[in-house]
């Protein structure tokens, strides 16, 4: 299968016709239809559904996106490591992580890197762990900063100087707002908004001392800002990290921290026997000293 033909079939997948993709390809619509019928013959699956005004992907073809986003990024990311000069510091980093305060730290990192450095270029992928790890499996992120507990056995990993905290993100006007910690059983019959990973294993289920299967829970988020909207609306009361959402000033909502206190740790992780390019050889190296710096 050819990169140039994975390119094609994603310019279809956005544009949703020929026509519109063929333009942005330059080129005639009969080559493009020719090149994506093949390609759909050489897979032996039925990529798309082709409507009157517009193409839409079927299940295969929306599996082939996916990897085919992958595909495309992994060789970009390879082709900009191996065009990096070795006279000049330059190159692309790739770091994932979940919504927490302890990047921060990395925020510092790169600050610094980027004064002494310029041509450094950095690129953060958001999402929970199970969605970092299966980028940084792939190639396609350098790093990961995970919130524990999490399973490291796969990974290189330094632990970062600071701890988040636990609490519940609720409006002001709620009856739990009076109190300056939540404690379990105010939790227990009341609407929770939770991340589901972070629910069903781990500290957070420990705490609850309930089935997290009994409690009423209404929805579940991998990132806090859209749970933060449903929370404002009165959804429900939202168990999340502290400092990811504003609750000063005009704001509707209030944060909570559980009691007893629960904090969690995290760690910035890296695939063993990793071979990274100059730039994120450099990167590494740095919050190493810097560790080694504050220990």
């Amino acid at each position: 299968m050819e990169l140039r033909l994975l390119r094609y079939f994603l310019t279809v997948a956005r544009e949703e016709t020929i026509s519109g993709a063929a333009e942005a390809l330059h080129v005639t619509q009969p080559t493009l239809s020719r090149q994506m019928m093949e390609l759909e013959e050489g897979l032996g699956v039925k990529l798309f559904t082709r409507g009157n005004r517009k193409i839409t992907l079927t299940g295969e073809g929306m599996l082939l996106r996916k990897r085919a986003e992958e595909i495309v990024d992994l060789v970009e990311k390879t082709k900009a490591e191996l065009a990096a000069s070795e006279d000049i510091v330059s190159g692309d980093i790739y770091i994932g992580g979940g919504e927490t305060h302890g990047m921060s730290i990395i925020a510092e990192v790169i600050q610094e890197m980027r004064e002494e450095y310029p041509y450094l270029h950095f690129h953060l992928f958001s999402g929970n762990a199970e969605d970092v790890t299966e980028r940084i499996d792939k190639g396609l992120l350098d790093f990961g900063v995970l919130i524990q507990p999490t399973n490291l056995s796969n990974y290189e990993s330094l632990r970062l100087p600071t701890t988040d905290t636990w609490g519940v993100l609720m409006r002001k006007d709620s009856p739990l707002a009076v109190r300056d910690t939540i404690h379990p059983e105010d939790l227990w019959d009341v609407p929770v908004i939770a991340s589901r990973q972070r629910l069903v294993s781990g500290d957070i289920a420990k705490w609850m001392k309930k089935d997290c299967e009994k409690l009423n829970l209404v929805a579940t988020y991998n990132l806090i800002y859209n749970a933060s909207l449903l929370v404002e609306q009165g959804v429900g009361y939202a168990l999340t990290l502290d400092k990811l959402t504003n609750t000063t000033g005009d704001s509707n909502l209030c944060f909570r921290p559980l009691e007893p206190r629960l904090e969690a740790d995290m760690d910035i992780v890296w695939k063993k026997y990793q071979v990274f390019s100059n730039a994120a050889e450099l990167f590494l190296e740095r919050i190493q000293k810097m560790f080694v710096e504050e220990a």
